[in-house]
């Protein structure tokens, strides 16, 4: 019985300590913008001062999540989002799901989508539902901190708004710390 005892303690240990650990927990966080088209541009008069593209909207974004064998990862976050062509503040809440397609020497490309609710501070809009999609590279760094650029869809169900939504394409840049 003692030699059974001891090989389980040895097996437990080898195994314990040989194998791949399952994944690592995270922290994140981005930073993006929305450009849009200016419906103030006249083509024609150039002296105006008016672009054709202008700032749209700011999001920001952070989060804390788990990765699993550096393939899927879930995280819950929070944010705070401006609109500037419609004076909207919107505090989404929402859980993600990250998938790296492609992997190389810790740098991935990943698709992610996200589901959840969103707050409204302002009696004008009612709270609604936050979902989005996106694509991105996470460049890794010989620490522990790493690169993010992303491209976002994201739509905020809100009741006034055209088809009761409010949709946009951000780009934007971020970090995550393993």
């Amino acid at each position: 019985m003692k030699k059974i005892t001891i090989i389980f303690i040895f097996c437990a240990l080898q195994n314990l300590f040989s194998q791949e650990k399952l994944g690592k927990p995270f922290i994140t966080g981005d930073f993006n913008f929305t450009l849009g088209i200016n419906e103030n541009y006249t083509p024609f008069d150039t002296d105006d001062g008016e672009g054709l593209i202008e700032p749209a909207a700011l999001f920001f974004r952070v989060g804390i999540g788990y990765e699993f064998k550096k393939r899927v990862a879930i995280s819950i976050n929070g944010g705070y989002d401006f609109h500037f062509n419609y004076a909207v503040d919107a505090f989404p809440t929402y859980g993600g799901l990250k998938y790296n397609i492609v992997e190389k020497d810790d740098d991935a490309f990943f698709t992610e989508i996200r589901y959840g609710k969103m707050w409204t501070p302002s009696s004008r809009y009612p709270d609604g539902n936050y979902y989005g999609f996106g694509l991105g590279f996470q460049i890794a760094s010989e620490n522990r901190w790493n690169t993010i650029v992303r491209i976002d869809f994201h739509r905020k169900g809100i009741a006034g708004f055209e088809n009761n939504r409010l949709d946009s394409v951000s780009f934007g840049l971020g970090f995550s710390f393993f």
